[in-house]
């Protein structure tokens, strides 16, 4: 369902008034459709299907180059994202990490970043959404194992509350054979590692 944009930028001429401005001047005239348009982006993922990425599957074994495709782990490190707190609707960003083991089929790796970006544009805790993540992709592809990890800042930690600048929130969430510590272990230790990593320092240590 998409965002009713007309709701929201009423609703925000309400909440000005309701914190004792006033939304006709000059700073905020503009306001309620800039929060229109920026809840239309940050909410783009309610009511849609976040597998449907996922349909479009390559054979491994029948593919068009099977001896170039992966028997261990696929591995997709610093998905960059950003989602909304369903707590207080302040953001919170930071990096997801994705591995799963295939079984008979792989799927491109572009699909598995819309699974994120589509999850993530909702109201969401960060918590929920890395299971989501996990579920979504254990459920659809044929796979022996899902890994999730995501490291996030949090605007309700950062700037209320604690006010601590520099905390992040890590979660993992894992499925099949990566519910074993042991078999996960080295999927953790390859998300650490600053190999291949940009000397910008592009993702988080584990």
């Amino acid at each position: 369902m998409a965002v009713d944009r007309a709701r929201v930028e009423r609703l925000t001429r309400e909440l000005l008034e309701a914190i004792g401005e006033d939304p006709d001047r000059p700073g905020l005239k503009q306001t309620p459709a800039r929060m229109a348009e920026l809840y239309s982006e940050y909410f783009a993922g309610v009511g849609q299907d976040a597998a449907a990425p996922l349909a479009h599957t390559i054979s491994v074994a029948r593919g068009p180059a099977p001896d170039t495709l992966p028997s261990g782990a696929v591995l997709l490190r610093d998905i960059r994202f950003r989602s909304v707190c369903e707590h207080h609707l302040l953001p919170f960003a930071g990096h997801a990490h994705l591995a799963y083991l295939p079984g008979e089929q792989v799927v491109g790796l572009g699909a598995l970043v819309r699974v994120v970006e589509t999850l993530a544009a909702r109201p969401q805790v960060q918590e929920r959404l890395g299971e989501q993540i996990a579920d979504t992709i254990a459920e659809h592809l044929d796979t022996r194992g899902v890994l999730v990890v995501l490291d996030a800042s949090h605007g309700c930690v950062t700037m209320r509350g604690g006010r601590q600048p520099e905390a992040s929130t890590l979660t993992i969430a894992a499925r099949g054979v990566y519910t074993e510590p042991i078999a996960r272990a080295e999927l953790i230790t390859l998300i650490g590692s600053p190999s291949g990593r940009s000397s910008s320092g592009t993702g988080s240590a584990l």
